[in-house]
């Protein structure tokens, strides 16, 4: 989210947002969300500011699974 707030700002070629749903979806769901909002990139976008939190949710219920069994 950084790396595209800066291209934005500079007016640059951007990085393709099925690129960030791509990262999210495999596992940087919650690294996307924490960023959106760290750098208040993308969160005009509903689909964002609802969906990455969404898909972070199962990701979150893993590692907590997987960190209480251990």
């Amino acid at each position: 989210m950084a790396a595209d707030k800066r291209k934005a700002m500079k007016k640059q070629w951007r990085i393709k947002e099925q690129t960030i749903w791509i990262t999210a979806i495999i596992g940087g769901a919650i690294g996307c969300t924490a960023g959106m909002f760290l750098f208040r990139h993308k969160t005009k976008h509903t689909s964002f500011r609802l969906g990455l939190p969404i898909i972070a949710l199962p990701h979150l219920y893993i590692i907590i699974n997987s960190l209480s069994s251990v």
